[in-house]
């Protein structure tokens, strides 16, 4: 392998383990703060879960992200390695500053950045890049909707129950946590593998888009890594800040989220787990009581997601124009 394609894939690995830290954190934040289980137990487990995604779901994602948003024909590998050098500053700046920025928009849009100054707009395509903007932008909502709907059929099945019910949703937690965790690595995971599979094509390493067994390994291994570090500022900001988050809270978060990033992953759209978690969490604590979220901290969030991708683009492709001209 050439040097700058060892590099993209390590930057790629280094991206993937970011993302744990960075995202799938966020996954543990209901177990851990309606205190279902503690901190270690609780991203032991989805550290495990984490790795085992993407065996199990299939790599759809990967093969949108790598195949159907750029044309591996017109890019270099140069335009792969500044993409994924401003995605990781990105999150390490969020990670900083304690934001649940989305990786995925943060790579999205270090790869358009990069793409239109090193290409041209004619190297992206269309129907690809809107599908993944669709999936990207109406994920949020269908969360905070599926949140609120789930909660309220919830509360209305369970309203003459005792209050031994709060075990059940303390303990279910194991089960809506790990299936999380699957959806989370099998959509998230997939993006890296996704642009590895994309640069080994582009370098001629590859002949055809088919993501190699080992990539699938390596950045299944990376993003597991992630998760097992913790990104406690991220956990305390979506289990926390937002509201007080209860047994029924959590379980219901959990599960509204993983149903709709599997059935994203199913269909080959990326979405951002972030940006699914915190909406569903909003859409809960909105159907037990609007003034109970506190909508200040969702703003945050909101303003967060709504530059990521102008803002990487931009920054990555001022990186790249820069690059291009001192080398």
């Amino acid at each position: 392998m050439p040097p700058i394609l060892i590099a993209v894939i390590l930057l790629g690995l280094g991206f993937s383990f970011l993302n744990g830290v960075h995202d799938s954190s966020n996954v543990v934040a209901m177990m851990i703060s309606s205190r279902a289980f503690s901190p270690q137990v609780a991203l032991g487990v989805t550290a495990i879960s984490e790795f085992a995604g993407p065996f199990i779901f299939g790599v759809a994602v990967a093969t949108t992200i790598g195949n159907d948003v750029v044309t591996s024909k017109a890019i270099n590998m140069g335009i792969l390695l500044v993409a994924l050098v401003s995605a990781i500053l990105w999150d390490l700046l969020t990670w900083y500053l304690g934001l649940p920025s989305s990786s995925s928009h943060a790579l999205i849009g270090g790869l358009i950045g990069t793409t239109v100054i090193g290409a041209g707009w004619r190297a992206l395509q269309l129907q690809g890049l809107v599908k993944t903007l669709v999936a990207l932008f109406t994920s949020p909502i269908i969360g905070f909707i599926f949140g609120f709907i789930f909660l309220r059929i919830i509360l209305w099945l369970s309203w003459k129950a005792t209050p031994r019910i709060n075990g059940f949703f303390k303990h279910s937690q194991i089960v809506t946590g790990i299936t999380l965790a699957l959806s989370h690595s099998a959509n998230d995971a997939e993006k890296t593998m996704g642009v590895i599979t994309l640069a080994l094509v582009t370098s001629g390493y590859l002949k055809v888009f088919v993501v190699p067994f080992w990539v699938i390994v390596i950045c299944a291994c990376a993003i597991s890594l992630g998760v097992a570090t913790g990104g406690w500022r991220l956990i305390r900001t979506l289990g926390g800040k937002i509201f007080r988050i209860r047994p029924i809270d959590g379980f219901t978060s959990q599960l509204a989220s993983a149903i709709i990033i599997i059935g994203a992953s199913l269909l080959g759209g990326p979405v951002s787990t972030t940006q699914v978690v915190s909406t569903t969490i909003m859409g809960t604590g909105t159907a037990e009581r609007a003034n109970k979220v506190r909508w200040g901290v969702a703003e945050e969030i909101a303003m967060a997601w709504l530059l990521t991708i102008p803002a990487t683009a931009l920054f990555a492709a001022g990186l790249y124009w820069v690059l291009i001209r001192i080398i």
